[in-house]
């Protein structure tokens, strides 16, 4: 948004925006410009919203890229607080709603330490979903789209056409499974030691 010319130093500009569905826990976007502000960009949740300050002579790709970073911090830090397994079989059955029509009906969901070279298993005849533990702490979106995965599979055995084009249904399936895979190239990395480890 482009600052106004007629906006008066130290007051704040607003513009709403609706938040893109991806299962976050906000449901719209909120950005608060400030001539104020000179340079440090910060968020924050407020009820149903996200609210994002930002300088008010930020252009307007400057603010969309911002809003994306601030967005994610934001997931990060709220998937830091832990779900327990109860809390992440509601989210699997709102994930299911929300993208699968409610279709994919879990019996069980919850944490397994015992997963260290998959991000997440299901059961179809049974109806669990394991996830593993090494997701806690990551963004919201890659969890949901774990859950995602292994919702489908509920629906879909194998990981054919008929399943990938059920997952589309998730609107952060290739950015989550690009996260995975740089997750996975840095755990290949050799450990270099540095000023740190001395």
């Amino acid at each position: 948004m482009p600052a106004d010319p007629l906006h008066r130093a130290g007051t704040t500009q607003r513009s709403a925006k609706s938040q893109p569905t991806d299962g976050s826990r906000a449901s719209a976007i909120e950005v608060r410009r400030s001539a104020r502000r000179r340079r440090t960009v910060s968020a924050y949740r407020e009820g149903d919203r996200t609210v994002v300050l930002i300088p008010a002579r930020m252009s307007e790709a400057e603010e969309q890229r911002w809003v994306r970073v601030m967005l994610d911090k934001l997931a990060a830090q709220e998937s830091r607080r832990t779900l327990g397994d109860a809390e992440l079989a509601e989210r699997a059955r709102r994930l299911s709603e929300q993208y699968f029509e409610g279709r994919a009906r879990p019996h069980s969901v919850r944490w397994v330490t015992n997963q260290n070279t998959r991000w997440g298993s299901c059961t179809p005849s049974d109806g669990s979903i394991r996830l593993s533990h090494r997701l806690q702490g990551m963004p919201e979106y890659v969890v949901d789209y774990v859950l995602c995965h292994e919702l489908a599979h509920l629906l879909v055995p194998g990981h054919g056409p008929r399943f990938w084009r059920l997952l589309e249904a998730y609107p952060r399936t290739e950015r989550a499974r690009g996260y995975l895979e740089g997750v996975v190239a840095a755990d290949r990395l050799p450990h270099v030691p540095g000023a740190r480890d001395e």
